[in-house]
């Protein structure tokens, strides 16, 4: 095993650096003058100060040059200054990055703990008015585009009942601490909560449901059931164990996901979390923030597939990882 994780992540470097190649090309082409957003959108300044500055954050280089550069940086741990916040990069995003984490991380928790025995009831209870309901919820869900299903709860319990706050994640000029700085907080993420993990609810279900399907249907299940085992042992220690492994794909995906952000939802609920600050630093053509976020979002995508066949080794022992 160890071996085989040795090896994985050696394989990753050749695959780091390409993708990185392609995104500063990509951000590279970005529309925009990053030099005027530095400066200030409405900022009118002599172009030799223009180019002094251009020079002094090497945008005056040929690409291939600001690449090495770039990379030189990043391999040092020096991710560049922002250049809307004008400060480190590194200090934007530990600033925010756990923000998002703890809105995903109670968003993972939820719609896991709930689409898993959910979509099994929903398995073994085929058609019935359980399968059905989770059937129409699921097509809702799917279909609700998140930022309007957002604006509908903001509308309904913020602006009308008045029950959660409309926006951010404290209460502004509050001074909060302790337990009430936590509930405060757990306020203000109670619809941000309920719209990501209703849209994720939605496919998760769907998932579970389908893969149970297909266990339940082998043989060895109906042997299991011929023997005399109770319905309770089949389904949760013979058929849930295999049809896990397909929910562990889920797993390895949604794990990076917990530090990546949900941009349209944080917008939406003004939450000060990383993909609010990804969505800035495009509109402000914010190079640094920009490929430092995409690249550590990559990296985790790949550290995302390397758990995913972990797991699969650990759910399931016929499946060797060598």
């Amino acid at each position: 095993m160890l071996k085989y994780i040795l090896r994985r992540l050696l394989q990753m470097i050749p695959v780091i650096l390409i993708i990185s190649m392609l995104l500063f090309i990509l951000v590279q082409a970005m529309p925009g003058d990053p030099i005027q957003a530095y400066l200030g959108v409405n900022s009118k300044v002599n172009p030799e100060v223009k180019e002094r500055i251009k020079a002094k954050l090497g945008l005056d280089k040929p690409i291939h040059i600001q690449y090495i550069m770039w990379l030189k940086r990043m391999l040092t741990g020096d991710f560049g200054e922002s250049i809307e916040y004008k400060r480190p990069v590194s200090e934007v995003i530990s600033q925010f990055i756990w923000n998002t984490f703890l809105l995903n991380i109670v968003v993972f928790i939820l719609a896991f703990g709930i689409s898993i025995p959910v979509g099994i009831i929903c398995a073994v209870k085929k058609y019935s008015r359980t399968d059905n309901f989770w059937t129409v919820f699921s097509l809702i869900g799917i279909s609700m585009p998140s930022f309007f299903f957002g604006l509908l709860l903001i509308f309904g319990f913020a602006v009308n009942l008045k029950i959660f706050p409309i926006s951010g994640m404290i209460t502004a000029g509050s001074r909060y601490t302790g337990l009430a700085y936590a509930l405060d907080v757990a306020k203000h993420m109670v619809l941000p909560t309920i719209v990501l993990t209703i849209g994720s609810l939605a496919s998760l279900v769907r998932y579970v449901r389908n893969s149970m399907l297909e266990v339940i249907k082998q043989d060895y299940i109906r042997t299991a059931r011929s023997k005399g085992l109770s319905e309770k042992v089949v389904i949760y220690r013979h058929a849930f164990r295999n049809a896990l492994i397909p929910i562990v794909t889920l797993i390895g995906i949604w794990i990076p996901t917990l530090f990546t952000g949900a941009i349209i939802t944080e917008r939406v609920f003004v939450w000060p979390g990383i993909g609010r600050v990804l969505y800035h630093g495009v509109i402000m053509r914010d190079y640094n923030i920009v490929m430092t976020l995409n690249m550590f979002f990559a990296i985790l995508m790949l550290m995302g597939n390397l758990l995913q066949d972990i797991g699969y080794a650990l759910v399931d022992p016929r499946v060797k990882v060598e």
